[in-house]
């Protein structure tokens, strides 16, 4: 009773400080100024700190076992290790794309270098701060979204100890975490674009897709029909599609709670 409270207690201090920090970039305002390139960047320990929470966060709320969520869950440390040492440390695409502007990589300060925003600016659709407070906002909210569905969905399968779990988030999506893990791929993309963590997104979405399929099967193996009833009227991963139909995961059996 104790553990589950914990968990419980978790799961909502997660998703408070996530609404919190959605509220503050929110309620903060677009801003004039920009922080200038050399005091933006070399900030190592940020970039640490920040990968080191969220891969913590994946590690402990997607809780990888086997082999196939192991080899996901370091390609998505790879993809925040990259995210971050480019947004803290060593901006490698500003490098890359500056000359191709006619720009010296000193003109990416901290707001031109959420390269959307820039994009926008550039291109005459809005100024570089509505445009940095535009990309913030929706970032930060699929953010919170993201995390929201990991931690509910990690609560969800330890409650269920063991068993077919089909209510609370599980009523709604069969893969609640992986889909949380997808949604915050983009908004790190919408939020700060790098040219390799834009070339891993896709293959992570990708892989994720394919060991939800799988996991699938497993269930459907170990459940009989009572996962396939559960597939045919809940989506996989996109709340308001139906679910797969019972001959589609049965085709899957030979193979775990569905995550």
């Amino acid at each position: 009773m104790v553990w589950k409270g914990v968990r419980l207690a978790v799961v909502v201090i997660v998703i408070a400080g996530g609404v919190w920090v959605l509220l503050r970039t929110l309620l903060h305002g677009p801003e004039p100024g920009s922080i200038p390139f050399r005091s933006w960047y070399g900030n190592w320990r940020g970039g640490l700190v920040a990968t080191a929470v969220f891969t913590l966060f994946v590690l402990g709320f997607a809780r990888p076992r086997r082999r196939p969520e192991w080899r996901n869950a370091g390609l998505y440390t790879a993809f925040l290790l990259s995210l971050f040492t480019e947004m803290f440390g060593l901006p490698l695409t500003i490098f890359l794309i500056s000359p191709l502007l006619g720009l010296s990589p000193g003109a990416f300060g901290h707001s031109e270098s959420h390269l959307w925003a820039y994009l926008l600016d550039r291109v005459g659709v809005m100024s570089l701060p509505v445009g940095v407070y535009l990309v913030m906002g929706v970032s930060v909210g699929l953010i919170v979204v993201g995390v929201s569905l990991v931690a509910t969905g990690w609560h969800g399968v330890f409650r269920g100890q063991g068993e077919l779990v089909t209510g609370g988030i599980y009523r709604r999506l069969r893969h609640p975490q992986y889909l949380g893990l997808i949604l915050i791929v983009l908004a790190f993309n919408i939020q700060w674009p790098t040219l390799p963590t834009l070339v891993m997104a896709p293959i992570l979405v990708v892989m994720y897709v394919r060991l939800a399929r799988r996991e699938d099967g497993e269930l459907g193996a170990l459940f009989g029909e009572a996962f396939l009833d559960y597939a045919a009227r809940t989506p996989a991963f996109i709340p308001w599609r139906r679910g797969r139909a019972p001959q589609e995961v049965r085709a899957q059996r030979g193979g775990g709670q569905a995550t």
